[in-house]
């Protein structure tokens, strides 16, 4: 009897202990997860964006033939957008905080007006400091009253994530009420790319896949580590409803940074050019060059005197290696040259008949900025349509597997423009201004200044394009001028 009396004072006493010592985990230091939410939650702002868009009132002058005849002055509507974003720098001196986001959130905000609202529900109107669609990264800003209380949220290094490591998202789900809204999960894979995600697809991807819940209005909030750092910058769902499925893409944010030092410096993104069509390797490739693994980029082309040309790079040489970092896919190979520095010496592992070399590389600007810089030093009037052309044996008309021989391709077309009220879209091939051939970048310039100074000795609003749109489908489009 003594001892089984003895036996349950212990278990009590064991029993009284170990309450005592949940009770004290429970009510010690707050969870991982709490900590971060506390430290990063308010540097989260809610964006709206209020803009203007043209709209064809009746749909029988939707086709271009009756719009050239009988040109409709445009309609014009409101429309509202919302997204979040977050505060990553603070200038004391001039109070300015600096936002990143992405570029579908903001890219009408240029046009129109930005509002940010920060945790304290204080609202400022910001200002565009650069804007990127092939990543879908922005910066805007804005600037503080003064005794503003400022949250800046740190930034952390997406090289080193794991498949399995926690996600913690925050942003502005759906609509006001649910702003910074707080969801967990888990970094589901890396390196995503391929993905189709509508008109924003950016062309540059490496995405963090997570099952944190994201949805509408999460776009451009940060994905967070459990150390309380921005691995990413929320950017778009895989969903059949329109809502979350636990199927998230963050941006990286040390792609992020690359873009975002050049758009806070320039206001643009200079990328770094190589000068090759490359291939990815399947297994047949993988046989047929002895290759160990299905791993690599086959150079299907080397463009005449590109950077890969002058360093002695061939078709048939296999890149193994960019820099230190192995290569397993074209993805991200392009991801790797893109987010090094123009005029940098980029060293390549590659095998060239069965044996390794290694090969420098010395970086030059993207053909496309060449082009957009010349757009503006050679006349207002590329400024004004909203147009970016290359020539149609370009390395960007080959990504985007333009066959034409004629013509000029668009590379880009600023939003709110009179480009992108026509229609026009990058991928389409201008054939003719004014039924004025043009086949290089230098005549489509040329012949937009003589069109658009033609226009105004006529009094007209109107220019007229023929182009050949992504289906090879061959039409009119007009570009009006108000």
């Amino acid at each position: 009897m003594k001892f089984w009396k003895s036996l349950n004072l212990l278990l009590l006493l064991v029993m009284i202990s170990s309450c005592a010592n949940a009770k004290s985990y429970m009510f010690s230091e707050p969870n991982p997860v709490v900590q971060v939410v506390r430290d990063v939650r308010e540097a989260v702002v809610q964006i709206k964006v209020e803009a203007k868009v043209a709209v064809q009132s009746n749909p029988f002058f939707n086709d271009d033939f009756f719009r050239f005849f009988f040109p409709q002055p445009p309609q014009q509507r409101s429309v509202t957008s919302m997204g979040s974003g977050f505060i990553y720098e603070y200038n004391s001196g001039t109070r300015e905080a600096y936002i990143m986001t992405n570029n579908h959130v903001v890219e009408r905000g240029r046009e129109g007006t930005i509002t940010v609202t920060l945790a304290d529900r204080m609202t400022y109107t910001a200002s565009v400091v650069g804007l990127d669609p092939n990543t879908d990264v922005a910066v805007i800003k804005i600037t503080l009253r003064e005794g503003e209380k400022v949250t800046v949220a740190p930034l952390g290094d997406s090289s080193r994530l794991e498949i399995g490591e926690w996600a913690i998202a925050i942003g502005n789900p759906f609509a006001d009420g649910l702003d910074r809204t707080v969801t967990l999960g888990v970094i589901s894979a890396l390196s995503r790319s391929g993905m189709s995600l509508g008109e924003n697809s950016p062309v540059y991807q490496d995405f963090i896949q997570t099952d944190a819940a994201i949805n509408p209005g999460n776009s451009g909030g940060p994905l967070l580590n459990i150390h309380g750092e921005v691995i990413g910058i929320n950017s778009a769902i895989a969903s059949t409803s329109g809502g979350n499925i636990g199927i998230g893409f963050a941006i990286p944010i040390n792609l992020a940074k690359r873009v975002v030092d050049d758009l806070v410096e320039s206001g643009k993104v200079q990328r770094a050019y190589i000068g090759i069509q490359p291939q990815e390797i399947d297994v047949d490739i993988m046989e047929a060059f002895n290759l160990k693994e299905v791993s690599g980029v086959l150079i299907a082309n080397v463009e005449k005197d590109s950077p890969a040309a002058k360093a002695g790079l061939k078709e048939g040489d296999v890149i193994l290696e960019v820099g230190k970092e192995k290569v397993n896919n074209v993805a991200r190979f392009r991801i790797a040259v893109a987010t090094s520095k123009v005029g940098e010496e980029l060293p390549l592992k590659i095998l060239r008949d069965n044996k390794e070399m290694k090969i420098k590389v010395t970086l030059e600007a993207f053909p496309e900025d060449s082009v957009a810089q010349a757009g503006v030093k050679n006349g207002k009037a590329a400024v004004a349509t909203g147009i970016t052309v290359e020539n149609v044996d370009s390395q960007f008309a080959k990504r985007l597997n333009v066959s034409s021989e004629k013509g000029v391709v668009v590379s880009n077309v600023d939003a709110n423009s009179p480009a992108s009220r026509s229609g026009l879209q990058p991928g389409f091939v201008i054939l003719n201004i004014e039924n004025q051939e043009v086949n290089s970048v230098s005549e489509f310039l040329e012949k937009l200044g003589s069109a658009k100074e033609e226009m105004d000795k006529q009094g007209r609003k109107t220019m007229r394009l023929y182009v050949m749109d992504r289906n090879k489908n061959l039409r009119y489009l007009i570009l009006r001028f108000d």
